[in-house]
């Protein structure tokens, strides 16, 4: 048997391992909970949390520096009550001989798209089999304005790690927070160029779900509030057929004042434009921005109460070694707190994870909410 065969045997042995649902004691959330059937019980939201079970934006590695250890990230999910996880790398990263540690104590300096983290996710997750989470590598090498690029590299990793990727991103299409890191928006001309990766995400060659694509994009600015809209709605309107998740809803810390109404509206005529479009409420600039303000909040949770199915949550918590199991917490408590504000339908959906099961095609079911 060759080495390629012999690896890829290990791989589908151990990916089996990771969504096996085998469970773990002292854990209020199993992975069982989660399994269609009879027996499933309902969700009492009076006694059981309101934080959410997936996080669908974790980034496993940081900017640059190292990050917490593999084996120990990964005990970090359970205990906050969190069962399904996307593996993000970064979308960019400083160099290796930079001795940049985290994005925020480098002011300066460029920041390049590279494969390196997603090489290390997938070793990882190799090395690391676990039963209690479920977990989703996502490929978040992709330079959005050298697309040319991405084929080949798409072809490395499942060569290397046959079909353990499932999703892409988080990639940058125009991120105004890297622009002193010699970052841009993304060209109109280069979103046309990304044909033959995003054919290759809607239908991969060996039979996989299509895969998502998480894109940052930021709609604009505090001083100019739809700058950059153009570029997403390029996007959805050149691959109206792949499924795309667009974080943060586009907002950043360079937009924290946009008008909710003009917001909701945007995304509104967007998500009934483009079916295939999905929100993430990822970070904790839209709660300290939005989400706390009472009058704001309830704009936003009826507008969620309106597309419960176009959803998705996650922590945007971002792997740089020192942070610990009570920062992790700390970011599913306050990306959820909006969840309590939710109908019933749309807990269900969003918080208690059914629209990500449906988008990757998986077994799992959220459980009814107790009546």
């Amino acid at each position: 048997m060759s080495t390629k065969t012999l690896r890829a045997a290990f791989l589908a042995s151990a990916l089996v391992s990771l969504a096996s649902g085998c469970q773990s004691t002292g854990s209020e959330r199993q992975l069982a909970q989660f399994k269609a059937g009879p027996e499933q019980a309902c969700y009492d939201r009076a006694t059981q949390p309101y934080t959410f079970v997936v996080d669908a934006h974790a980034h496993f590695r940081p900017f640059g520096g190292e990050a917490v250890p593999y084996s120990e990230l990964i005990r970090y999910f359970q205990p906050a009550g969190v069962l399904f996880v996307n593996v993000f790398g970064i979308g960019q990263m400083f160099s290796a001989q930079s001795g940049c540690q985290r994005f925020s104590l480098c002011p300066t300096g460029e920041i390049k798209p590279t494969i390196r983290n997603d090489v290390i996710n997938g070793s990882n997750a190799l090395l690391h089999p676990n039963s209690d989470l479920h977990l989703t590598l996502s490929m978040s090498f992709a330079d959005l304005s050298e697309p040319q690029d991405v084929m080949q590299k798409m072809d490395l990793l499942d060569d290397e790690f046959g079909p353990a990727f499932t999703w892409m991103g988080e990639v940058n299409l125009v991120k105004q927070a890297l622009f002193k890191h010699a970052h841009r928006a993304t060209e109109p001309a280069h979103i046309a160029d990304w044909a033959p990766f995003m054919a290759r995400l809607r239908a991969p060659e060996d039979g996989r779900a299509p895969m998502p694509l998480s894109i940052h994009a930021d709609i604009g600015s505090d001083q100019a509030p739809t700058q950059y809209l153009h570029l997403m709605e390029n996007v959805l309107a050149r691959y109206p057929d792949n499924p795309i998740v667009w974080v943060h809803m586009g907002l950043s810390r360079e937009q924290t004042k946009m008008d909710p109404q003009q917001h909701i509206a945007i995304l509104s005529r967007l998500l009934d434009a483009y079916p295939n479009l999905m929100l993430d409420i990822s970070w904790r600039v839209l709660y300290e921005a939005y989400f706390r303000h009472a009058a704001i909040r309830a704009q936003y949770v009826a507008f969620f109460n309106r597309y419960p199915t176009r959803i998705l949550t996650g922590s945007d918590f971002v792997a740089a070694k020192g942070y610990k199991l009570r920062d992790y917490r700390r970011e599913v408590e306050i990306n959820s707190r909006v969840n309590q504000y939710l109908s019933d339908e749309a807990f269900r959906h969003i918080a208690l994870g059914q629209n990500y099961f449906d988008l990757m095609g998986l077994s799992y079911r959220a459980p009814e909410i107790c009546q």
